[in-house]
């Protein structure tokens, strides 16, 4: 007769472990069920919102036109028509072609741009979800990873993942990239580096955070030089392609710098300079656009430098780097506009959070609660066409 061994598990590893029998072994079903059943009641939300704010019937076939706003249609008119020289559509060269280009190649067999754009943002939400789940897990217990995808699912502008927008593609191909990196599978994450250079130019910033992940390996594993981390550097051949197309296009490989200036008023300066500017537009504005554009802007500058910080002290250093390097660029510039949006690809505020939550039941419910109140809010200020990030 055998003797049971005893379990010499860790209670990390034995949370990570459920039974056979226990609903939890498919946690990647779990996972991509939630991610598709928070974009459906959010898209049934805006419906819901815009015919009783509007006070207008919405007709089926418009349910999803009222998510056509603002960068969104711009995203359309590059699927339908490319890149163009002249006219009012040449100021579309500052969006990079991933995206479009999907949404151009789905549109082959949707017959309809639109429908294609939600198509792609739902296959890639799906597995943003499903990464930041497995990247999460490879440090926190199952419970925090679940979390994660929890908060990020109900962040303020999550909606975002759902509609015609690059958040849902350019998060699953960082989180693949960092998940790659930490399997050691370098030559993917420098393909997927690539891929995300050429959704944003965050992409880029994925160089340094994979190159503090390419350290903190050589230092824990002998201090021996892996030829494989080069693949990192494979981030810059993305980017060159988005700049062969503005030499292509406009003669200039670097015009979308010249068009952001003329017509988005985005220019380099010290952080201190954009954010003094946002202070300055609480005053002479109107009730909603002082916070819109002021207090909200503002607030989510504060919430990811505070995180940022938090990260260095809780978080792998990759991380770290990667909070830093996004938060500097978007707050670098004389007209900083859509850091709530922004922050929604800085994936380490999910883990915070939900590390936070798992230890004091008080964080979890204000956390919830303010991501739920503001997502609502958000989303029915964005259905109308009003600015929402």
């Amino acid at each position: 007769m055998k003797t049971k061994q005893p379990d010499t598990r860790t209670p990390l590893e034995t949370e990570r472990a459920p039974g056979r029998g226990d609903f939890n072994t498919h946690p990647d079903r779990q996972t991509a069920a939630l991610v598709l059943v928070v974009k459906l009641l959010v898209l049934v939300y805006g419906v819901q919102a815009y015919t009783i704010l509007k006070n207008q019937s919405l007709a089926a076939s418009d349910w999803l036109s009222i998510w056509n706003r603002w960068d969104a249609p711009h995203y359309l008119d590059i699927a339908r028509e490319g890149y163009v020289a002249t006219g009012e559509h040449s100021e579309w060269i500052v969006f990079y072609p991933l995206y479009p280009w999907l949404v151009r190649l789905c549109a082959y067999a949707f017959g309809d741009e639109l429908l294609s754009a939600f198509f792609v943002s739902a296959l890639a939400s799906v597995a943003a979800g499903l990464l930041l789940r497995r990247l999460a897990a490879l440090d926190e217990t199952e419970a925090v990873a679940r979390g994660a995808v929890f908060f990020l699912l109900v962040f303020p502008t999550s909606y975002f993942l759902h509609v015609g927008y690059t958040e849902s593609l350019f998060l699953a191909l960082a989180l693949g990239s960092f998940l790659a990196a930490r399997r050691r599978r370098w030559p993917l994450a420098g393909l997927l580096c690539a891929l995300a250079s050429m959704t944003r130019v965050n992409g880029l910033m994925l160089v340094p955070a994979l190159g503090a992940e390419a350290f903190a390996q050589f230092r824990n594993e002998g201090r021996k030089w892996r030829w494989e981390w080069l693949w990192i550097a494979f981030a810059c051949a993305g980017f060159c392609v988005y700049l062969l197309i503005n030499a292509h296009v406009a003669g200039d490989p670097f015009a979308f710098l010249r068009v952001q200036k003329e017509h988005w008023a985005k220019t380099l300066a010290w952080p201190w300079v954009g954010i003094g500017d946002v202070w300055k537009s609480f005053q002479g504005r109107a009730p909603f656009e002082s916070q819109m554009v002021g207090w909200q802007e503002l607030f989510f500058l504060l919430l990811g430098l505070g995180c940022t910080v938090w990260s260095w002290f809780k978080l792998r250093a990759s991380y770290a780097v990667w909070m830093t390097c996004n938060w500097l660029l978007w707050a670098s510039t004389k007209f900083v506009l859509s850091v709530p949006r922004y922050t929604l690809i800085m994936f380490p505020i999910y883990i915070l959070f939900a590390r936070a939550a798992a230890r004091r039941p008080l964080w979890k419910a204000a956390i919830t609660v303010w991501s739920l109140l503001f997502l609502a809010l958000f989303v029915s200020v964005f259905v109308q066409g009003m600015w929402a990030f």
